[in-house]
């Protein structure tokens, strides 16, 4: 069998070696870089929002990077092979690195989303502090109507966002926090993975002063496929009030 040139396979093991750490070092600043967002950020919304759009990417982002890395440095440490076992060991780190990224892809997409859930409600539900540094109370959907305008009432009406009025009650200061319903994913209940969204949503009737309108919610699973649609109702209108749905 051919044998790889000593200064061709010397040059590939020095210059691979340096590749290899490098791309796992993007990898891990990524996820330093992420922890550190999370660290320093004080606000609880804020951190709900970044959490909900980012974490999954950067972890998947920095865990790619990682692996590739980890096959690139598994292909620099021999010292002496042919080109046929050069190219059978870079055919098989390929391989293993494709099914570890395949496994945490997994893990990140249908398994992580429970552990997220968790913190999200914990992050969202935990009680505000005021400028005046009292504990805030969160009002409940009747209660905070007073609190939102008509376009807010709207919003929620429709279920495409949910605001939470948290209240200082010596003060009378308060703080609105608006949440989009249509990126939360729920529990399939076909599958039971954190992966049913809602694909469309449909006024099937719009609200007057007189009756509750209805809203059709249609529901897709990202692992399985399960299709499944909810009605909603949809608060009457108030007199003088015009439907913005």
């Amino acid at each position: 069998m051919t044998k790889i040139e000593p200064g061709l396979l010397e040059a590939w093991n020095t210059y691979g070696e340096y590749a290899a750490y490098g791309i796992a070092a993007i990898g891990v600043l990524i996820l330093l870089g992420h922890l550190v967002k999370l660290a320093t950020s004080k606000e609880f919304k804020a951190k709900y929002d970044y959490i909900n759009m980012h974490e999954i990417n950067y972890l998947w982002y920095s865990a790619l990077l990682v692996i590739v890395g980890g096959a690139l440095f598994a292909n620099t440490i021999s010292s002496d092979t042919t080109w046929l076992w050069f190219f059978v060991r870079l055919f098989v780190s390929s391989m293993l690195a494709i099914i570890v990224g395949v496994v945490v892809q997994n893990i990140l997409k249908f398994y992580y989303p429970f552990f997220i859930e968790k913190r999200l409600k914990k992050l969202r539900y935990t009680p505000r502090i005021s400028p005046d540094g009292r504990k805030m109370k969160l009002l409940s959907e009747e209660e905070e109507d007073v609190y939102l305008d008509e376009g807010m009432q709207a919003e929620e009406d429709a279920f495409s966002v949910d605001y939470d009025v948290w209240i200082d009650e010596v003060s009378g200061y308060t703080k609105i926090e608006k949440y989009n319903g249509r990126l939360h994913a729920l529990q399939c209940p076909e599958c039971n993975y954190q992966t049913l969204k809602v694909e469309r949503e449909e006024i099937i009737q719009s609200p007057t002063v007189h009756e509750e309108g209805e809203l059709m919610k249609y529901f897709t699973c990202g692992y399985c496929g399960h299709k499944e649609r909810k009605s909603f109702k949809i608060a009457q209108l108030k007199e003088g009030e015009e439907s913005a749905v």
